[in-house]
């Protein structure tokens, strides 16, 4: 079996402002306010032009995070790929980026998300490639942000909690196959990347189908497979999946995604109208599902069609 190609073969200092040597820390920057939505700028040249520099630095705690010392045994060879570029950085000054994404991952981690591998993705994705320019000094934010077409990129605990809901299944957390709901800007399917096999994501928003291929593209993520369509129905023709995860909120959860889940898959979403919750839906068997209802949320609402 041939070894797959890295998915990022760029190191983080090539994607974030690197820290002058001697420098000393500065004091964080006041968030800058949003300025029009330019849904044609690219990954590339939110990286070429990051506003992160203006993040101060945050202090590592001299204590590993227990994700950071686990994560090094993972199965994934893009995860050991990653481990290792911060590992070589740790030699130099940090970059800003890199500091302020770790502190996320630890206030989601305090927040209650154990599962290791998942905290590990969340801090190897950089988060600020798939947000416009004026919004990157808020990346690390525990927020949700808008990205243009009354849509949001969600935050960072809740794409952390939905993707541990999800991997919490009988075969170990292994996910051969997962669709996602809601491409959005592309983040939460870079981070389905890391701990799936093969991640499918439909957009119904024919801008943000192309802001994500945008964003993504730069990264090089060979396993994402993107379509422009109505999430609603789903993909058939390439189920049936381990895992769903819808990032938008219906009244109920579509049948016809129901009936895309293999036999032990689980299915996450927000469900409801103004009060909305996270369900959880297992299928026991060919016709029998199960649901539980896990926290509060809110999403976008889901929707038909294409536009």
């Amino acid at each position: 079996m041939t070894e797959k190609p890295k998915r990022f073969p760029l190191t983080l200092s090539s994607v974030v402002e690197k820290k002058t040597r001697g420098t000393a820390d500065k004091p964080v920057a006041k968030q800058v306010a949003a300025r029009p939505m330019q849904i044609s700028q690219t990954a590339a040249k939110n990286a070429a032009n990051s506003q992160l520099g203006k993040v101060a630095t945050v202090r590592a705690s001299p204590k590993e995070p227990s994700w950071r010392s686990n994560h090094t045994h993972s199965s994934s060879p893009l995860l050991r790929n990653l481990v290792q570029v911060n590992t070589d950085l740790s030699h130099n000054p940090r970059p800003p980026s890199d500091a302020v994404r770790r502190a996320m991952v630890t206030r989601v981690a305090k927040q209650g998300v154990s599962d290791s591998r998942v905290l590990a993705a969340l801090e190897a994705v950089p988060r600020h490639m798939f947000m416009d320019a004026g919004l990157a000094s808020q990346a690390y934010v525990d927020a949700s942000l808008p990205i243009g077409h009354h849509q949001t990129i969600s935050q960072p605990y809740i794409v952390a909690r939905m993707i541990e809901i999800m991997r919490d299944n009988k075969k170990g957390g292994v996910l051969d196959k997962v669709l996602e709901i809601g491409t959005g800007c592309g983040y939460q399917a870079a981070v389905l990347s890391l701990v799936a096999k093969e991640v499918y994501s439909i957009e119904r928003i024919k801008p943000l189908h192309e802001l994500a291929k945008n964003n993504l593209r730069p990264l090089r993520i060979a396993n994402i497979r993107l379509h422009y369509g109505d999430g609603m129905l789903g993909l058939p023709q390439a189920g049936p999946f381990d895992g769903i995860i819808l990032a938008a909120a219906g009244l109920t959860v579509p049948q016809a995604l129901l009936e895309q889940m293999a036999v032990g898959g689980r299915l996450v979403a927000p469900v409801g109208q103004v009060q909305q919750e996270l369900q959880l839906i297992e299928r026991v068997s060919s016709s029998q599902w199960k649901t539980s209802t896990l926290e509060k949320c809110h999403f976008v609402p889901l929707k038909p069609g294409t536009m």
